[in-house]
């Protein structure tokens, strides 16, 4: 039970900052509210990482984990966001979401055996990255003959794809490395250098140049998705104790939720072909992470 409500909760956390994040990205930029749920994550995760537990000795190895787990988490959800500002929630969440299998081909890289089924879910997702890819872009019936403005918002959705697919290798860099992290640290600790890097090297950076933006409709924003990124990290490292294979399954379906939810709330439609390969790429995912598990 407790793996079924830790997943559970990731895939809602991450679900809603995924869509909240796609506000805020347009109200004041994917870089500022990068920069803003940064220092918010930091505020949050700073103390429980300090009652977790002592910081270890830091190593040469260390802190090359320490880089990949940050500058990747960075990059990616600068990318991300980006992707999110100017495309559909449910196609670029969908591709983010492959930052599983990325991870899972680093580690055959790096010595670890591929197992059949392994193989054939990294195919399933290619597959399902390659049909939204494809059909991203593609005018619809009711938008044939709109001229210029129609080739914009299909240029758009092609840049929110290429997005989307780069913040999911960075994001599998993050993760793979958060994961060596959480050998020797504690899971709260682990998820740290994301959010120090973030600050650092994009708050920091914005405040000086004077190219941070906040508005007082986005504060309220920019609150939630730091807080729900650090407590959905939270859920799933609690739910991970009892099964890694359940609360992963679970956890990663937070495409599918924000892609529903995008439905209902912002009337977010996806082509057929759309939503065939954001099936196929959630339906790869999760038995991916299961047979992993």
């Amino acid at each position: 039970m407790i793996a079924i409500l830790g997943g559970l909760g990731a895939a809602v956390l991450w679900a809603s900052a995924t869509l909240t994040s796609s506000r805020a990205g347009r109200l004041i930029g994917p870089s500022s509210t990068v920069a803003w749920m940064m220092v918010v994550g930091v505020l949050v995760a700073t103390p429980l990482a300090l009652l977790s537990g002592p910081v270890p000795t830091l190593t040469p190895e260390l802190v090359m984990w320490m880089l990949g787990s940050g500058v990747g988490g960075v990059l990616g959800l600068l990318l991300v966001y980006r992707g999110l500002s100017m495309g559909k929630v449910g196609v670029v969440a969908a591709l983010a979401s492959t930052e599983g299998a990325i991870a899972a081909v680093l580690s055959v890289v790096a010595g670890e055996h591929m197992t059949i089924p392994v193989a054939l879910m990294l195919c399933v997702i290619a597959g399902g990255v390659a049909t939204v890819a494809l059909a991203t872009g593609t005018p619809q019936p009711d938008e044939a003959g709109q001229g210029p403005e129609a080739a914009r918002g299909a240029g758009s959705e092609r840049q929110a794809v290429i997005l989307g697919a780069m913040a999911a290798v960075c994001f599998g860099i993050s993760i793979y490395s958060t994961a060596k992290l959480g050998a020797s640290m504690t899971p709260v600790a682990a998820v740290l250098p994301v959010r120090v890097v973030g600050a650092v090297g994009v708050f920091i950076p914005l405040l000086l140049s004077g190219r941070l933006r906040i508005t007082r409709r986005a504060v309220p924003m920019v609150l939630f998705i730091g807080t729900a990124e650090v407590f959905g990290n939270a859920a799933y490292v609690v739910g991970a104790q009892e099964s890694i294979a359940i609360a992963a399954v679970l956890a990663s379906q937070f495409a599918a939720v924000a892609a529903i939810a995008a439905f209902i709330l912002f009337r977010e439609h996806l082509s057929l072909h759309q939503r065939s390969g954001v099936v196929a790429i959630a339906v790869g995912v999760a038995l991916l992470t299961f047979f992993r598990g």
